[in-house]
């Protein structure tokens, strides 16, 4: 534990117990601070990634540079674009009219009758038709809408993601497990029309520096600030390459003209862009055209009877990882999921452990909860910014250390210190690991203005350093947070829309699949639930979450 303190905390380590004295904590937490600062001091720092800025000549170019793939990976991203790729929808005709553009309000679905006529019952599957039209009524004739589909009860406080199937013709169907007795509800939305899917295929593949970042150079008296990127336009002014020598992640951004490339000192984001073509923000409406229900042309819920003595076990098989019910979630398969209601049951479980998060602000959320839900956790003030980080809380007498770090570009946020904009993979190889030692990340928020290479290649990267991790210390916990739907805007749709965030959710899936690490499903743990999406999931979803993840940390012995 103490290692790893010192690492998280060498940039700051004079101010840090500056801090600690101002805030007349402890003199136990005092000296073992001081202790770790002067042991740090004479470590050999084998693994510090030291990353020097080069300037890329001036002339004409498009940058985005990155380290060839090997043929295992080049064939794998490969396989991967080809698994997720997305039905084909017509060209739009410019000026964009909506009225064969798919509407909501005059599609529909319908619950199909139970093979033979028979009752419903628990452990059965139900099946919905969905009949996509356009705005004038006509049935669409092509497949690519975005549909999300869940099964539910409020009295009960149960939910199930549906699967969605696509047959191209315009119409979908929609699969539930039926797991509970009672009422089940279908809900199906409408997240986008094909033709929308259409815009932000173009966006990426045209406009991939969309949202667009800058970086602060300064030296004495003399401070510029530049344009920075993954794709750089082409110009005649030259760049500084930040490419980072051990994962091999681009990064450039324009040179000042007055300052050297190692005179950056900070990181945030500038603005979003939405160049958009005439009429093409009608496809991204709330409430017309963009997460809206679609009407049921029929009955729009089943009376789910008692489960029957012969179960055929492969009806049983959903693919889901879980469902609601009760407002508690619980798995169909793999680890049980425990309630830590308490305080002390969290502590019990964590106690001696060192938890280290690192991703975006989804997993900051999960550092949040534990830092206002145990007492006796206590965070240190490093004078971070409430959004960026860095964090470390610690609970002296049940000797637990939590930390959470960033991840590095592309990261919209607030103005970041270079120092503290690291890359995963490179923390990770820091990271001595160990049975008490769980690492926790999650990666997908800010990667959706981007080709899916670009983020094939981040998590390709970080898996390298999981599988180095694994090796060395087999008994570390490894537990990957999903990506979850949210709330959309014109703005939200151009920058990380649901459909870019479920092109997402399925790489990311793929990349980690057979490796001993644990998901916690946030898709479908949203997806499934009666609450709003959101970015940032409510409590109660964020609870369920950190049932999920202790229940990893901490699972029911057998015997």
């Amino acid at each position: 534990m103490f290692l790893d303190v010192t690492i998280f905390f060498f940039p700051a380590k004079v101010s840090f117990y500056r801090r600690l004295e101002q805030k007349k904590m402890s003199y136990l937490v005092i000296a073992v601070t001081i202790s770790l600062l002067i042991f740090y001091q004479f470590q050999k720092k084998e693994n510090l990634t030291i990353i020097p800025p080069r300037e890329v000549p001036k002339k004409h170019h498009d940058v985005c540079t990155v380290q060839p793939l090997s043929p295992k990976e080049g064939l794998e991203e490969k396989l991967l674009l080809e698994s997720i790729a997305w039905p084909e929808t017509p060209s739009l005709l410019t000026p964009l009219s909506l009225n064969e553009t798919s509407y909501p309000a005059k599609s529909t679905f319908t619950i199909l009758p139970q093979t033979g006529g028979g009752q419903w019952h628990v452990g059965d599957k139900l099946k919905v038709l969905i009949k996509m039209c356009d705005f004038q009524g006509h049935p669409k004739k092509s497949g690519g809408d975005v549909l999300f589909a869940r099964l539910h009860n409020p009295t009960l406080g149960a939910g199930v993601a549906g699967k969605v199937e696509d047959h191209l013709n315009g119409t979908y169907s929609a699969v539930f497990s039926l797991l509970w007795e009672g009422s089940a509800w279908v809900e199906v939305t409408l997240v986008h029309p094909s033709e929308a899917v259409t815009v932000l295929r173009r966006l990426n593949s045209e406009q991939p520096d969309r949202v667009i970042f800058q970086s602060l150079f300064y030296s004495g008296s003399i401070s510029e600030t530049t344009i920075c990127n993954v794709f750089l336009r082409s110009t005649e002014q030259p760049l500084c390459n930040y490419t980072d020598l051990h994962t091999g992640e681009p990064w450039f951004c324009f040179k000042p003209k007055n300052l050297n490339c190692d005179t950056r000192i900070n990181h945030s984001k500038r603005e979003v862009k939405q160049n958009l073509k005439a009429n093409e923000e009608k496809l991204f409406q709330l409430g017309v055209n963009m997460k809206v229900s679609i009407p049921a042309s029929g009955p729009a819920s089943v009376t789910v009877l008692p489960r029957q003595k012969a179960v055929n076990s492969s009806n049983m098989e959903s693919g889901l990882s879980g469902y609601y019910y009760k407002d508690e979630w619980q798995t169909l398969s793999g680890t049980k999921v425990q309630q830590f209601n308490t305080p002390s049951a969290i502590t019990q479980c964590l106690k001696g452990k060192v938890v280290h998060l690192y991703g975006d602000s989804t997993i900051r959320q999960w550092f949040e909860y534990f830092n206002g839900a145990l007492p006796d956790l206590k965070e240190f003030d490093l004078n971070s910014h409430k959004q960026n980080g860095p964090f470390m809380a610690m609970d002296i007498p049940n000797n637990i250390l939590m930390t959470f770090r960033c991840h590095g570009p592309p990261f919209r946020c607030h103005p970041v210190p270079i120092s503290e904009l690291r890359y995963i993979a490179n923390e990770l190889d820091n990271v001595i690991g160990g049975t008490n030692t769980v690492v926790i990340f999650g990666i997908w928020a800010h990667f959706g203005s981007y080709p899916m290479e670009v983020y094939i290649r981040r998590l390709q990267s970080i898996r390298r350093a999981v599988i180095r991790l694994l090796n060395r210390s087999p008994g570390t916990v490894v537990i990957i947070r999903t990506a979850n739907p949210k709330a959309l805007t014109l703005f939200e749709s151009l920058a990380n829309s649901d459909w870019y965030s479920l092109q997402n959710d399925k790489v990311l899936r793929a990349i980690f699949k057979g490796l001993n690490v644990h998901l916690v499903d946030a898709w479908e743990m949203v997806l499934a639930h009666h609450l709003p999406h959101n970015l940032h999931p409510q409590p109660p979803i964020i609870k369920n979450m950190i049932n999920v993840l202790l229940s990893y940390i901490c699972p029911i012995k057998s015997g």
